[in-house]
């Protein structure tokens, strides 16, 4: 029997989720003395933290990100080995939402909870799949938590790129990614697709992409879209931030069909606010039904929503007669990203 509940020891403070007996802070929006990061998206991985905890591949990003500023002392940590931090024994384990992605379990007081940080269900060949753990307790987002969010699958979506190349052969496809997670993604899926043609990238990918394959995540041929002439980018696919739609920078390109790759193209107006002539929904966050059926595997008791749509979702879990409360976190963003 647990000796104390786990909103006994685990407590939101402005500086974000605090773990007590541990004396930790899992993924702070403030610098602290000690941070469990679980991936390396700005929202989560935050700079200048006394001591970070993470994966080497979380580590790594972080450091190409933020040099010095990273923190202070980095200690990396294998995926499935327990530690113990002051009164907490500690466990990373796969999310599978972007290169290092973890869940961190933490054991207390008679009591296991789950900090799934980001997730998605999906195979994806930069990344290890989501494990699964049994859980007193499971803490979720729930970004895309309404019932409308439901994702195609990733290969129809790639489909429609390949189709719409293959219709304009003359414009270039200029499809707007996240840097760290999404485009890499998208890159590994259209070379699943059959396209072994070089890609062209904006500059502002080229970092984190290096990152990837030095990290063992062949990307295949990538081009700088800077060095090669209009004529050369007829019938190419061009990887660029979603902001370089609209900017001056897109100018360089032969008549683009503007894409976007993210989970939010499933809301029409807001792939027409954005200018996207082809909505891709491609996402690194899990859909209303693998939120639902996630919840229903680890089989927690009580489940813990920490940013998104979260009525919907605390409405869909007490329904199955599990507790569902919000947590109060602030500063995760919503974006393209996702």
């Amino acid at each position: 029997m647990p000796t104390l509940r786990p909103d006994q020891w685990i407590r939101v403070q402005p500086e974000g989720l605090l773990v007590v007996p541990g004396g930790f802070h899992v993924d702070p929006v403030r610098p602290v003395e000690r941070a469990l990061v679980t991936h390396g998206h700005s929202d989560h991985a935050r700079p200048n933290n006394r001591a970070v905890l993470a994966t080497a591949e979380t580590l790594a990003i972080m450091r190409a990100r933020y040099g010095e500023e990273a923190g202070r002392s980095l200690q990396p940590v294998a995926l499935g080995e327990t530690m113990r931090i002051g009164e907490v024994d500690v466990t990373f384990v796969p999310a599978g939402h972007v290169l290092g992605s973890a869940q961190i379990v933490l054991e207390h007081a008679g009591s296991r909870v789950v900090l799934s940080g980001d997730y998605k269900r999906r195979p994806d060949q930069t990344c290890l799949p989501f494990q699964p753990v049994a859980c007193d307790v499971f803490v979720t987002e729930a970004t895309f938590g309404l019932p409308v969010f439901r994702h195609p699958p990733d290969g129809e979506e790639i489909g429609k790129l390949l189709h719409s190349i293959a219709l304009f052969p003359e414009r270039a496809h200029l499809v707007g990614v996240y840097a760290l997670g999404k485009c890499q993604r998208v890159i590994r899926l259209l070379r699943q697709a059959g396209w072994e043609r070089p890609i062209y990238i904006h500059g502002a990918l080229q970092a984190l992409c290096d990152l990837y394959e030095s990290l063992g995540v062949p990307l295949g041929p990538l081009l700088p879209a800077t060095e090669a002439s209009k004529a050369d980018l007829a019938g190419q696919i061009v990887l660029a931030p979603p902001s370089a739609g609209a900017d001056r920078w897109s100018r360089r390109l032969p008549d683009p069909v503007v894409a976007a790759a993210s989970g939010w193209m499933r809301v029409r107006q807001r792939a027409r606010q954005g200018g996207v002539e082809l909505p891709l929904i491609i996402s690194d966050h899990a859909d209303w039904d693998e939120l639902c059926a996630t919840i229903e595997e680890v089989e927690a008791g009580e489940v813990w929503v920490t940013h998104g749509r979260e009525e919907a979702l605390i409405h869909q879990v007490r329904k199955s007669g599990r507790a569902a409360r919000a947590l109060a976190l602030i500063g995760f963003e919503e974006d393209d990203s996702a």
